[in-house]
Parts: C-alpha cells; sequence; structure tokens
C-alpha cells in the first residue's frame, strides 16, 4: 500500500504557526508572506480533512486535532535535523574556517590560537582576514569575529568583547621635549587615524574639553594595526581600542598617558548562520573565545 504525506514545506509552516501561535510571526521567521503561511495552512487542512487552528478575536489557537498532530510533527522535524547533522559531520575535513579583521586577528585572536589548538588538536584552524563581511555559504566560512552592533540577520550573534577608545603612543613620547601630561598637549603630537573610524578624535577631543587640535590633522591608515605600529614607532598617538591594544599595554610597547577613556556602542562579536552555529566545531571556537576573555578581563594599566 502507498503510503502518503503531506508537503513538507506545508508541514514546516504548520510547525512554525504552531510554535508562534502566529501566522505573522511564522511568516517572519520563514521569509514569506502572511498570506502564503494562511494558503498553506487552508492547503494542508484540506489534505488532512480536519481544522487545525481557530481564530478567538486576534487569538490563534490550536484545534485539539492539532494539538495531537504537532508533537508528531516535531519529532519528525528533530529526526530530520539530528540526521543532517550527522551527515554533514562525516563529511567534514575537520577544518574550521575563521574569518575576521586583520588587525583583530594580528593583535587579539592570533597570539592566543595555541591555546584552542592546544585543546582541539583533531581540528585544523584556517584563519581569513578581510573588512567585508563574510558570505558564509560563498567563502567557505562556518565562524567569523565580526565588529559592530550584533544585528546580522539570520546569524547567532553572541557578544564578546566591550571596547573603549583611549590615546595611545609609545613610552619614549612623555619624555620628550613637549611630554604629553594633560590632554592639550596633543597640539604638539601628530594624530595617527584609521580611515575606518574618522570620526573617533573628533569624539573623543570634544569629550575630554580639548580645543586647538584639529581632529582630522595628522596621518592617516588603512588599518589599525599600522596606526598602532606607527605609535609604538613613535610617529604620534593613535587612539587605541581595548581588545587591539591590551597586548601592548602589557607588554610596555604602549602606553595610555591620560586616564580618560570612552565607551563605544559597538563590540565584537563571534557570529555563525543559525542553522550551523551549534556544529560541535563551531561550538567548541565560541567556547573558547567567550572562556578565554572570560578568564583575561582584568583590564591592562593605562598608566604610564
Amino acid at each position: 500500500m502507498k503510503r502518503w504525506l503531506p508537503p513538507l514545506n506545508a508541514l514546516r509552516v504548520f510547525e512554525a504557526a504552531a510554535r508562534h501561535q502566529s501566522f505573522t510571526r511564522a511568516a517572519e521567521e520563514l521569509d514569506v508572506t502572511q498570506t502564503a503561511v494562511s494558503h498553506q495552512i487552508k492547503a494542508l487542512e484540506g489534505r488532512l480533512g480536519c481544522k487545525l487552528f481557530d481564530r478567538r478575536g486576534r487569538r490563534l489557537r490550536l484545534t485539539d486535532a492539532a494539538k495531537d498532530y504537532l508533537p508528531s510533527v516535531r519529532s519528525a522535524f528533530d529526526l530530520l535535523h539530528d540526521a543532517t547533522e550527522r551527515l554533514i559531520g562525516a563529511e567534514d575535513d575537520g577544518t574550521l574556517t575563521v574569518s575576521t579583521l586583520t588587525t583583530f586577528a594580528a593583535k587579539w585572536l592570533v597570539p592566543r590560537l595555541g591555546g584552542f589548538q592546544d585543546r582541539h588538536p583533531d581540528l585544523s584552524v584556517r584563519i581569513t582576514t578581510t573588512s567585508a563581511l563574510s558570505d558564509f555559504d560563498r567563502d567557505g566560512v562556518d565562524v567569523a569575529i565580526r565588529y559592530g552592533r550584533g544585528d546580522w540577520p539570520g546569524l547567532r550573534a553572541d557578544r564578546l568583547i566591550r571596547e573603549d577608545i583611549f590615546p595611545v603612543c609609545s613610552p619614549a613620547l612623555l619624555d620628550s621635549p613637549i611630554p604629553l601630561s594633560r590632554p592639550d598637549d596633543l597640539a604638539h603630537q601628530t594624530l595617527l587615524h584609521v580611515s575606518g573610524f574618522r570620526e573617533d578624535w573628533q569624539v573623543w577631543l570634544a569629550a575630554a574639553k580639548v580645543e586647538g587640535v584639529d581632529p582630522s590633522s595628522g596621518v592617516k591608515f588603512d588599518l589599525a594595526a599600522t596606526a598602532l605600529q606607527a605609535a609604538i614607532d613613535g610617529v604620534g598617538v593613535a587612539l587605541g581600542r581595548t581588545a587591539l591594544v591590551e597586548g601592548d599595554l602589557a607588554a610596555g610597547h604602549l602606553v595610555a598617558p591620560f586616564d580618560m577613556s570612552l565607551p563605544v556602542e559597538a563590540a565584537y562579536y563571534v557570529v555563525a548562520p543559525e542553522e550551523t552555529a551549534d556544529r560541535p566545531k563551531v561550538a567548541a571556537f565560541r567556547k573558547w573565545l567567550i572562556t578565554t576573555l572570560g578568564a583575561g578581563r582584568s583590564p591592562a594599566s593605562r598608566s604610564s
């Protein structure tokens, strides 16, 4: 006897609508129109020969038949999900591809990466750096570290590091003929800029109530890593960001001549597509990042 099953897409719409108890929210999750959800439900009810939802005013409720049907539908989707994950895992080549920004890779990630490799020697890590947002499917990226506000549709984003900005320079500048003892002394120094953070100096100088300093003057760099190296070499004063300068501050390559720092709204996040965020290798990397940051959050000294 031939076995009959309703269309998989219609069952997917039913499960989402039942979970949210809303056609509108189901449509948002599935990226279709509310009308499309309504049509799928009506077609499924026609095939099954029973009603699945009742409307009472603006409320959407499951019928008794739907309440009985829903656990089996969910169980079937869970079995499909688990089988797919096993298949993907079996074909995984053991490589974890991580995409991040060049300066974050150089200043924070790479110096600590050995700790992850020690814990997961079975994984081969590939680091790619770019200033553009990665396309996970096209670029073959498993997980990314991004800088922003965490609002990337379709991605799971876990916040890693809150950032402050504050001036940093070579210790040698503190002993120069015109030492840096107060923010107004920046009038006698070269400001180092990063093209991606064009307004940072203007914002910091205004907050510090510094007058007589042109916030656009100085030397401009495409990468924060280059600007920070110029600061280490004594070319001028850069605006440091917490994660990018804490290593150089601790090593004495840089100093923060002033106590004032400004918090910024953006932060670093570890992100991955929702459907792959819990794959073992991605979850292991995310856990390591969060654990490492939690263990090393004692602030680096910002005094001279």
